[in-house]
């Protein structure tokens, strides 16, 4: 192994170490696990969610307007609505038909979400081309 092969692992940690002295004697902290956790969340309920819709048409459909309204995110909360969670329901409470855990489950969320998409709309399909042509479903 040659020692520039060497340099070339050893520096961006070497760069990353001297950062994080940087930070810390400057009195700031380097946060990137909670962006990584925040992905890997994300990333997690679409899984969910993918087991829970397989037609590759309406679990697209779904995912998309769960992306415009929290980008992912059960616990995401408009300030100014109060819609809540992955869908942003409204009132937030209405999620309970679904199960008791609506708050912190996002299989719980990705269920009612799926029944409204359904119910009002006949399908995420559907529900995402009004959405498109609406601005909200």
């Amino acid at each position: 192994m040659s020692v520039s092969f060497i340099r070339r692992i050893a520096s961006p940690k070497k760069a990353l170490t001297t950062a994080a002295v940087a930070a810390a004697t400057a009195g700031l902290a380097l946060t990137a696990a909670p962006a990584q956790a925040a992905t890997s969340s994300a990333s997690s309920t679409q899984a969910i969610a993918h087991r829970m819709i397989p037609d590759a048409a309406q679990f697209n459909a779904f995912s998309r307007i769960v992306e415009h309204e929290s980008g992912w995110n059960p616990s995401a909360t408009n300030s100014a609505s109060g819609a809540y969670g992955l869908v942003q329901a409204l009132p937030a409470s209405k999620m309970s038909s679904a199960g008791a855990d609506w708050k912190t489950n996002p299989a719980t969320q990705i269920k009612w979400g799926l029944d409204y998409m359904n119910s009002r709309y006949g399908s995420p399909v559907k529900a995402w081309n009004f959405w498109q042509a609406n601005g909200w479903y």
